[in-house]
């Protein structure tokens, strides 16, 4: 009896011995099935390395050289100096600008120097790193590399109501690329004396991002311009190295002999301006064979056209501060009630120097630029004089213009 009765009990420690590892087994397939996600993971998270350099970024502040600004950041000025000579050939730091920044590289390890930062411009970048070391010190190597934006392609359409530069601030466009827009029809529009409540507008901008963060517009592409009924277009096209730009539908150069205003967008881009044509504080009614631009004292006065200033200072006869500009043997224009005049005589002028600033000197009752244009001795309207087309895209390039015409006219209808 005793001998079956531990048979017995030894038969029940088996049976629950193989019912718990049978149990603990399938459980530990589920629980390896279920968690492999997170055991890898977590083994990903545990051979993470550890950084291996520490960057101090420096803000440049106005008045500061970058000798003084690497000397207080702890580098010795031999360093300095062997950092500023090494980039020298590809940029001279001490051109630095303030605002931008300065990024020092130290190794985490031994809190070595070395390599120096500094972002030239919206396209690229300067690196001046450590290469080899020797008993004088390091020996420091420079690069200039073009900056990695993801490029995106925007779409906008829009319709004025005060101004096409208040329908982007309104709509969340960044105002640099409505600029650009105009800018590029500033030979064929005039944005303070053209636009028409209603009038549309249509562009193809590249936009730039950095590490998946938006930074700022590239090229404008292509924009189409709705005025009062009258369609204008432009397509940015790059003919050969020397003829990149902006196009018309046909193929001509958009740029032409005279831009429309000597203001540009940017600064008369509040809305309609027209300027006045009785002067009430003087009690005189004028003719006024002009276009006047209202707009805030200092504002620049840019030449509309190339040319050779014949006068440059005051004027009694009621213009106060003027420039005159002689284009050809055909035109002439005239600027008035400057603040300040940015030219002498005889001076050679492009189109869009600067030649002075918006003031309300002589008979003026507010700052303004008054701006005449003189075509064989007789002033005319500005605004209806029609000039001729820029150069055509050559011939043997015109079926590669229709080409991308067409796929940016395809943009612009989405």
């Amino acid at each position: 009896m005793k001998k079956f009765l531990a048979i017995f009990i030894i038969i029940l420690i088996i049976a629950a011995t193989v019912s718990w590892l049978v149990y603990f087994f399938g459980h530990a397939n589920k629980t390896t099935a279920s968690d492999m996600d997170n055991v890898a993971v977590a083994a990903a998270v545990a051979v993470q390395p550890e950084p291996t350099e520490r960057i101090e970024r420096i803000t440049i502040p106005a008045g500061s050289t970058y000798a003084d600004l690497m000397t207080m950041s702890g580098l010795s000025y031999g360093t300095a100096m062997a950092v500023h000579d090494a980039a020298l050939e590809l940029y001279d730091l001490a051109n630095v600008r303030a605002g931008r920044e300065l990024e020092l590289v130290y190794e985490k390890i031994n809190d070595n120097f070395k390599e120096l930062r500094y972002q030239i411009d919206t396209e690229e970048t300067l690196f001046v790193r450590a290469a080899t070391s020797t008993e004088n010190g390091a020996m420091w190597v420079a690069e200039r590399a073009a900056i990695p934006y993801e490029v995106k392609v925007k779409i906008y359409h829009g319709q004025v109501e005060t101004s096409m530069y208040a329908y982007a601030l309104e709509n969340d466009i960044d105002e640099r690329a409505i600029i650009a827009l105009a800018d590029a029809f500033q030979w064929s529009i005039d944005f303070a004396m053209d636009p028409r409540v209603g009038d549309t507008f249509d562009f193809a901008v590249e936009e730039r991002y950095l590490d998946g963060k938006y930074v700022m517009p590239g090229q404008l592409l292509a924009g189409r311009y709705v005025n009062n009924g009258e369609v204008f277009e432009v397509y940015y096209f790059e003919e050969s190295e020397t003829n990149i730009g902006f196009f018309d539908t046909d193929g001509n150069s958009v740029q032409k002999m005279f831009l429309k205003a000597p203001v540009a967008f940017k600064y008369i881009s509040s809305g309609f301006t027209t300027g006045a044509r009785y002067l009430e504080a003087f009690n005189i009614s004028t003719g006024h064979r002009a276009i006047d631009y209202a707009a805030t004292y200092g504002t620049p006065i840019r030449a509309t056209g190339d040319g050779t200033v014949t006068f440059a200072g005051w004027n009694s006869q009621g213009y106060g501060n003027m420039v005159s500009v002689r284009h050809n043997g055909t035109y002439s224009t005239n600027y008035a009630h400057m603040s300040k005049v940015a030219v002498k005589r005889g001076n050679k002028v492009k189109q869009s120097d600067i030649i002075g600033y918006v003031g309300s000197t002589g008979l003026s009752t507010g700052p303004h630029v008054h701006y005449e244009m003189v075509k064989n001795g007789v002033k005319i309207n500005p605004l209806n004089e029609v000039l001729p087309p820029g150069e055509p895209i050559k011939a043997e390039n015109r079926e590669r213009f229709e080409g991308e015409k067409a796929r940016l006219q395809t943009l612009l209808d989405l």
